[in-house]
């Protein structure tokens, strides 16, 4: 995105000629040119609308609905194009009308002053100038339930569970909805072949009230028959059907099919997933589906950046493959190059790995990781380098809880500030257990994510033993009738027992600060001191942030944060040194999340420390 943005500002006569600037597929500034192509016969026209109502969000509904004033700026074909599209916005509208329970209600098209209705087949009009078009709606009153009759399997129902109690506003979503509601519920009683005998509505003008007639057949129950797979390519169809975990003879439900299609889609080897049930149960009274899957490209590649004024610029490359042999075993190879600009090249920040994932091993609930990582990390404490291989695996308990277990082995070799230069060897058991519950893993708005780590390790060139424990929570809050305010609010905390802070490496103690923990200090800036005033590094640690992510447009929002973190020289935290920054972001929304840029200072900066950091990212701060 720097890149994209120097051109700009330095390539004044490229920019004047371009017609649009586009970033991902979207238009940042300039005019489109797909949507002012050229259509035959041009015709414009002008539009406007008036509602007769003081219902604000009604009236906005049905200004959002209407197509004839939403485009009016874009010319239709021909003559008889102005008469189509009216036609078409009239039912829009109705159908918005129905939706907010307004069965009465009358929406009248002139064009060029005469109702559609009266137009000719071919009518013609003059072009000299944009040809007037008037849309007018009289919403009619607000019709209420009345009385719901449910039949056939759907009998004995109460209509306050679907919204259609006697008395509540009668909204054709309502009505639909309820309908919709019926059938999952009964296909959820492994019934597959649930469906809707009877929906409607009748609408008693005189009382402004509408009656409800919702009848369903449940069919018989069925369990899940032989399970096909279709459009597999160089992924084995064995595995799919195995990895979907949809298992002949087990009970059918909606929920069993949804949580199928979304577990292959995660294993990022397909563009598309479908499951497909069959019309009618086979001789043995099971039904049968197949699993239809589309391949995406296997391997790929990326680079990204990131940037702080504290920690410097980053830059990251990566090349993969989804499908190593078949059952979408991943590989995954690495590297980065950080902190440009903050330090010089000799003590740059280096990594490079390759990462090898197999999902559904031994289980399908079960993923094995494996990798060899070497790096060096050169903040202000310690100059460190270090390779670390690690063997692992995770399984799910259920869609939210994931447990995992990892061996690793790592040497370092520090030059620290605190303690001078010395090697480590450590083995460790980190033991992970993990809770998901977030609406949205890439922008919640929603729920909670919780983790809890224990690692046990052994540095076996001083033969000692301790172990890490840490923990964090994540939650989410969104308020508003549109979600437009989402409070977000982080706990993490942590400590080291057993062995002196010397004999444990450099990256294995607690440091707070930089843009993943307390915004405004520097990258690993809040530590205890020795007697020197050199950085130590903790045995423990808190830190807290919150958020107030606030939408202003469907792209913009705004975020105001606060983050408070203290790390302590013992196995317990004694808050003698708190540390807390304030700061607002910036956020735009993407398809693939927000981008970030966040601006941040110190409320109580170290003496020569930061004064203020800037920090830009994909996604939001956590």
């Amino acid at each position: 995105m720097m890149v994209i943005a120097a051109v700009a500002a330095f390539s004044p006569i490229v920019v004047a000629k371009a017609y649009a600037f586009k970033l991902f597929g979207m238009t940042i500034f300039g005019e489109d040119q797909s949507e002012s192509e050229q259509v035959p016969d041009p015709v414009r026209y002008s539009a406007d609308l008036a509602v007769k109502t003081t219902d604000a969000d009604l009236k906005k509904a049905l200004e959002d609905s209407s197509r004839l004033v939403g485009d009016k700026d874009r010319p239709v074909s021909g003559d008889l194009g102005i008469v189509v599209k009216a036609r078409d916005d009239r039912d829009r509208l109705i159908a918005t009308l129905f939706e907010h329970a307004r069965y009465g209600g009358v929406v009248t098209i002139t064009v060029n002053g005469k109702n559609i209705d009266d137009l000719p087949p071919n009518p013609t009009f003059d072009r000299s100038k944009p040809i007037p078009v008037h849309v007018e709606i009289d919403p009619g009153p607000v019709f209420r339930v009345r009385e719901v009759q449910f039949g056939g399997d759907a009998a004995n129902r109460s209509p306050a569970d679907y919204d259609l109690a006697p008395g509540q506003v009668a909204g054709s979503l309502a009505i639909i909805a309820a309908g919709d509601k019926i059938v999952e519920q009964l296909k959820s009683e492994s019934r597959p072949l649930a469906k809707l005998t009877t929906r409607k509505a009748i609408a008693d003008h005189r009382t402004s009230t509408v009656d409800v007639v919702i009848a369903a057949e449940g069919g018989p129950v069925a369990p899940i028959g032989d399970v096909g797979v279709t459009g597999e390519k160089s992924v084995k169809p064995t595995f799919i059907q195995r990895y979907s975990r949809l298992e002949r003879g087990e009970a059918y439900s909606p929920e069993a099919l949804k949580k199928a299609s979304e577990r292959l889609r995660a294993l990022g080897v397909f563009s598309s997933v479908t499951i497909l049930q069959a019309d009618s149960l086979a001789g043995d009274g099971t039904l049968p589906m197949t699993i239809e899957v589309s391949e995406g490209k296997q391997r790929y590649f990326g680079v990204g950046a990131n940037y702080s004024t504290i920690d410097g610029l980053g830059v990251q490359g990566y090349w993969g493959h989804r499908n190593l042999f078949g059952e979408a075993e991943s590989l995954r190879i690495e590297g980065s190059v950080g902190r440009f600009g903050e330090n010089d090249i000799s003590n740059l920040d280096y990594s490079a790995g390759i990462l090898f994932t197999k999902p559904g091993a031994f289980v399908p609930e079960a993923t094995l990781k494996a990798g060899i990582v070497a790096k060096t990390e050169n903040p202000d404490p310690y100059n460190a380098s270090l390779i670390t291989a690690s063997l692992g695996i995770s399984y799910e308990l259920s869609d939210q809880d994931t447990a995992s277990v990892s061996g690793e082995i790592s040497y370092e070799n520090d030059d620290d500030d605190a303690f001078g230069n010395n090697e480590y060897l450590t083995f460790a058991l980190p033991l992970t257990y993990e809770r998901d519950a977030r609406d949205n893993r890439f922008n919640p708005t929603a729920g909670y994510r919780a983790t809890l780590q224990a690692t046990p390790s052994y540095e076996a060139f001083d033969s000692v033993i301790y172990s890490s424990f840490e923990g964090s929570i994540t939650g989410y809050q969104a308020i508003g009738a549109e979600d437009n305010v989402v409070f977000a609010g982080k706990l993490a905390a942590g400590s080291l027992i057993g062995g002196e802070l010397e004999q444990i490496a450099a990256t294995r103690r607690f440091y707070a600060g930089g843009g993943g923990s307390v915004r405004g200090y520097g990258f690993q800036e809040i530590s205890p001191r020795n007697d020197n005033g050199d950085e130590t590094g903790g045995k423990s640690y808190v830190t807290a942030s919150l958020e107030a992510r606030v939408r202003i447009t469907d792209t913009v929002g705004v975020v105001p944060f606060i983050d408070v973190g203290t790390v302590g020289p013992d196995e317990f935290p004694d808050f003698s040194d708190i540390r807390a920054g304030a700061g607002v972001g910036i956020r735009y929304a993407t398809p693939f999340g927000p981008l970030r840029l966040d601006f941040a200072v110190p409320l109580n900066k170290y003496e020569d420390g930061a004064s203020f950091g800037i920090y830009a990212g994909i996604g939001q701060s956590f």
